[in-house]
């Protein structure tokens, strides 16, 4: 049974930072090199330099590291970082469009208890060391959850979604727009003492997080051996209900930069075809491929079972794992072997949560960065420290939030 709780967040205030569209950006991985640099002029305070570094030559190796911890204490001590008067739930929502139909994801943003995967929070993708290594050495310099791990139950839940509603029917504490046109409110709850209860039947799968769950538990481990039980028991956690909800679940394309290519299929005319042509259901992919000096457009077949991305691997791409790149912009896989700057892309159609969790109710799953779950929670709307942040010597301007304590519960 999955166990959340509240938690004392830490919150920008817009009077001292701006907007938070400034501020705030997608997860970590998922941000194009080309943009890191426009998030970086956005503002002073903009959370890549906690979760990338700040861009500056000598901010490399452990440098970058203790740069971000030494830029989140001083965001505190500036109170452009506040905590919240008490440890609460973070309602969260966002509201878009997707192939010309509304879309609205909500959920709550809690602590989690960790625990070992595949008991009552299970996996869909397998993680990479590599990630892993790098989130962790940040982690244990920041002390802080800076960016929500997704998380979907199969509901229904009525207690969360009435938690919900009361929120969403007042003002948000946060709320910002971002690249795609997605709006994002993020509101504080009080803790009500029968949430944690309603969740207990139920088991949570990640929808984008892997990796940093996985850190939070090596973390977990490490301080357990030093200091024994506290705040890193937990991890923060965005939990939607997906009877409620139905979140889009799009592909993450796959780059082949080197190796052999198996051209299977038929041509088709362009990437505009190979993306109308592709689909999860049948298990039918497509590729880009240079061929006699000319970009070729393919689809083609495959057998077994959906999501289409574990026989993409199992059949065509069984030992290529370190030639892969990963992207959700199609385009982007194109030119890639357009440019030379790979030998193959291969792409898929979108799937559904309900597939993924098939897949992991049998027991596997899939390869990684087999899913893009979107929208993605904003990184920056809301962090979880681990140590009780302290109340900074500075005059409260914006919402009245005087009464935040310096021992927090976590």
């Amino acid at each position: 049974m999955p166990r959340i709780s509240p938690f004392v967040g830490l919150l920008f205030d817009p009077s001292v930072v701006g907007s938070h569209e400034a501020v705030t950006t997608p997860p970590y991985d998922v941000i194009p090199d080309d943009d890191r640099r426009r998030y970086l002029d956005a503002s002073p305070y903009n959370v890549i330099r906690l979760d990338l570094g700040s861009g500056e030559p000598e901010d490399v190796g452990d440098d970058r590291y203790r740069g971000a911890s030494n830029d989140l204490r001083s965001w505190i001590d500036a109170g452009a970082l506040r905590p919240t008067p008490e440890a609460a739930y973070f309602p969260y929502e966002m509201r878009g469009s997707w192939h010309g139909r509304p879309i609205a994801v909500r959920g709550v943003i809690c602590a989690v208890d960790l625990e070992a995967l595949g008991g009552s929070i299970v996996p869909h993708e397998r993680t990479m060391e590599g990630p892993i290594e790098d989130r962790l050495r940040l982690l244990r310099e920041v002390r802080a959850n800076l960016s929500s791990i997704y998380a979907v139950f199969r509901g229904p839940n009525p207690l969360l979604g009435a938690l919900v509603d009361e929120a969403t029917a007042g003002a948000p504490e946060a709320s910002m727009t971002d690249e795609s046109g997605v709006e994002h409110r993020l509101w504080v709850a009080r803790p009500d003492p029968a949430l944690p209860r309603a969740l207990e039947a139920d088991s949570l799968m990640i929808a984008d997080g892997h990796h940093r769950y996985a850190t939070a538990l090596r973390y977990r481990d490490e301080m357990h051996a030093e200091h024994g039980p506290g705040p890193w028991d937990r991890v923060m956690m965005l939990v939607v209900d997906a009877s409620a909800e139905e979140p889009p679940v799009l592909p993450f394309h796959r780059i082949q930069v080197s190796g052999p290519v198996q051209a299977a299929g038929h041509r088709v005319r362009d990437l505009a075809e190979v993306l109308e042509a592709v689909s999860d259901e049948q298990v039918r992919y497509g590729m880009a491929v240079v061929e006699d000096g000319v970009l070729v457009h393919r689809i083609a077949d495959l057998s077994g079972e959906p999501p289409a991305v574990g026989p993409l691997h199992d059949q065509v791409l069984r030992g290529l794992d370190d030639e892969l790149r990963f992207t959700p912009d199609a385009v982007v896989a194109e030119a890639a072997v357009r440019n030379g700057d790979a030998v193959a892309a291969y792409f898929l159609a979108p799937t559904e949560a309900g597939r993924i969790r098939a897949v992991v109710d049998r027991g596997d799953r899939l390869p990684q960065k087999s899913t893009f779950f979107w929208p993605k929670p904003r990184t920056g709307l809301v962090i979880r420290p681990l140590d009780p942040p302290r109340v900074p010597d500075v005059p409260t301007s914006g919402r009245d939030r005087s009464r935040a304590s310096s021992t927090p519960t976590q």
